[in-house]
C-alpha cells in the first residue's frame, strides 16, 4: 500500500469537496506538489499515481532532480526566491516560476528563456501581509511592475502567488484572499485600460493549513508539500 498515492487521493478528494461547496467549476484547482527536500522516489512514485506539476524552492536542487527524471514529463515549477544570477539556468528548464517580484528578473528570464520552448509562465508575488521576512512585491507596486513586463516576449504573465502570514481562523485566511483575488481583478481592468490584453488565468495561493479559505476565493493553483510527502529532510 503506497502512502503518497493515499495522501495524493485524499487531498485530490478535498479539491473537489471545496471546488463543490464554494460552486466552483470541477477542476478549477490544480496540484501544485512541493518536492523540495524530498528525494526523486518520493517524486516518481507521485508521478507513477497521476501526479505532474512538481514545485521546487531551490535553483540546482530542481536542476539535479530535472536531471535525474529527464525519463518522466514532468511540469516543473519554481517557487522559492531567484536570484538575477540564476535566472538563465531556471528559463532553460522551469514551466513555471511564481515568484517574480522584479523587473529585472522578469526581463533576464525572458531574454535567457529558449527560442524553441513555450514563453515562460509567471506570476508575481505579492507580499500580502507585509512581512519583512517574506519576498514580493508591495500590493501598490503591482500594476508598475505588471506593465512593464507585459510585453517581454519570452514571458507569459499568468496571475499572482501569496504567501499570507500564518493565521488559523477560515474567515481571516478568507478576507486575505479575497483580497489577493481583488487585487488580481483590479490589476486585469487596469492592463486592459493601458491595451494589454492579457488573461490573467491564475492565483497562486493555499498551502496545507489554509487550502479551504484560498479555493473558496479563487486558488486556481494550490501548494502542497508535507501533506502528499511527509516530513522533509531538514
Amino acid at each position: 500500500m503506497s502512502k503518497i498515492r493515499d495522501n495524493l487521493q485524499t487531498i485530490g478528494a478535498k479539491l473537489k469537496e471545496y471546488s463543490s461547496k464554494y460552486d466552483l467549476p470541477e477542476n478549477s484547482v490544480n496540484l501544485l506538489a512541493v518536492s523540495k527536500r524530498h528525494h526523486i522516489d518520493k517524486i516518481r512514485e507521485a508521478y507513477e499515481f497521476g501526479q505532474r506539476a512538481f514545485g521546487e524552492n531551490y535553483v540546482q536542487e530542481l536542476l539535479d532532480k530535472k536531471k535525474q527524471l529527464e525519463d518522466l514529463r514532468i511540469e516543473w515549477h519554481f517557487i522559492g526566491p531567484l536570484q538575477s544570477n540564476k535566472t538563465k539556468k531556471i528559463s532553460e528548464v522551469a514551466a513555471w516560476v511564481h515568484t517574480v517580484d522584479r523587473l529585472k528578473i522578469a526581463q533576464r528570464l525572458s531574454d535567457n528563456r529558449p527560442e524553441d520552448m513555450p514563453p515562460l509562465s509567471i506570476c508575481l508575488q505579492v507580499n500580502i501581509s507585509a512581512e519583512e521576512t517574506k519576498s514580493g512585491i508591495k500590493p501598490k507596486e503591482l500594476n508598475a511592475l505588471a506593465l512593464q513586463i507585459a510585453d517581454l516576449p519570452q514571458i507569459k504573465l499568468r496571475g499572482l502567488m501569496v504567501i499570507p502570514a500564518p493565521e488559523d481562523d477560515l474567515k481571516k485566511q478568507r478576507e486575505v484572499f479575497a483580497e489577493v483575488a481583488l487585487l488580481k481583478d483590479n490589476l486585469q481592468k487596469y492592463l486592459s485600460d493601458k491595451g494589454k490584453f492579457i488573461d490573467l488565468d491564475t492565483l497562486s495561493m493555499g498551502m496545507s493549513n489554509d487550502i479551504e479559505a484560498a479555493i473558496a476565493e479563487g486558488a486556481t493553483i494550490v501548494r502542497v508539500g508535507t501533506a502528499i510527502f511527509g516530513q522533509r529532510k531538514s
